[in-house]
């Protein structure tokens, strides 16, 4: 069935993934993202570029008004925007934090405010959140970022059983290691923070591990998070969470059978 589409994040990596899929799959796909140059190849294959910056409620609120003006509202919501800050959580300023939960969390709880009345009216819709194996474990020197992802999932939890009455499901989608700028994004901010600051011999440690996880290649494509949101928008009753990618299942596995010291263990090994 086709269905109005909207994906935030879409610019790169598995927004810009997602987007392609849903065209394929034959819907309407709004695409959103502050670097508007940056989907001009989505526009060729028929998607409907905005531009948009999560933490501007200005933006927010433009980008639904012309999706209800064009095609009456929004039934299918991804929010895939966000990204990492890495660092000790002592060397973080809390300026920086508070933007992390501006864009993954409040930023995407407002957008999802402002289509949440047209599902409403049609009794039915599809919030898909797209948070991580973050929001489940943890890893050292992520400490805020790990905190939106958590808060991201027990808030998709809540909103689901809100969200039920009326007909409209909410996914959490939990993406392993995946071939993205995630890692090109954290580590330089990281280096800067805390690089020559107590926690300098940690900071280097989780440099050496993501340098190796995502630019050797041992790390999923994008296409296989964009499968799996398709699998999620096809569904007739979708799942309440997807896990997939690189080391997902196994370490979500490993946190929820085991202790918390043996969790710990398990980190400490990837980073030395």
């Amino acid at each position: 069935m086709k269905q109005v589409v909207l994906v935030t994040g879409a610019s790169s990596g598995i927004g810009k993934e997602v987007a392609r899929q849903l065209l394929q799959d034959g819907h309407t796909v709004y695409v959103a993202a502050r670097r508007i140059d940056q989907m001009e190849d989505l526009r060729a294959l028929g998607a409907h570029p905005l531009k948009m910056d999560i933490t501007i409620d200005a933006d927010i609120v433009a980008v639904v008004k012309t999706i209800e003006e064009n095609h009456g509202g929004v039934e299918v919501l991804v929010n895939n925007a966000g990204y990492a800050i890495y660092g000790a959580m002592e060397d973080t300023e809390i300026a920086d934090a508070r933007r992390q939960f501006e864009v993954n969390l409040f930023g995407l709880a407002r957008l999802t405010q402002l289509v949440l009345p047209y599902m409403r009216s049609k009794k039915q819709g599809r919030i898909i959140n797209v948070s991580s194996m973050g929001g489940k474990i943890y890893t050292p020197l992520g400490s805020w970022y790990h905190a939106t992802k958590h808060a991201l999932e027990g808030w998709s939890d809540c909103l689901r059983l809100e969200l039920a009455p009326f007909g409209i499901d909410v996914v959490i989608i939990e993406p392993g290691a995946i071939q993205s700028e995630f890692g090109d994004v954290m580590l330089q901010p990281m280096m800067a923070r805390s690089g020559n600051s107590p926690y300098q011999h940690l900071a280097r440690a989780v440099d050496r591990s993501v340098r190796n996880t995502y630019e050797k290649g041992d790390s999923s494509p994008a296409a296989v998070i964009a499968r799996v949101i398709s699998q999620a928008v096809k569904a007739r009753r979708p799942k309440t969470r997807y896990a997939a990618g690189k080391y997902a299942k196994p370490l979500l596995f490993v946190r929820r059978y085991f202790s918390d010291r043996f969790f710990d263990w398990v980190v400490s090994t990837q980073i030395k």
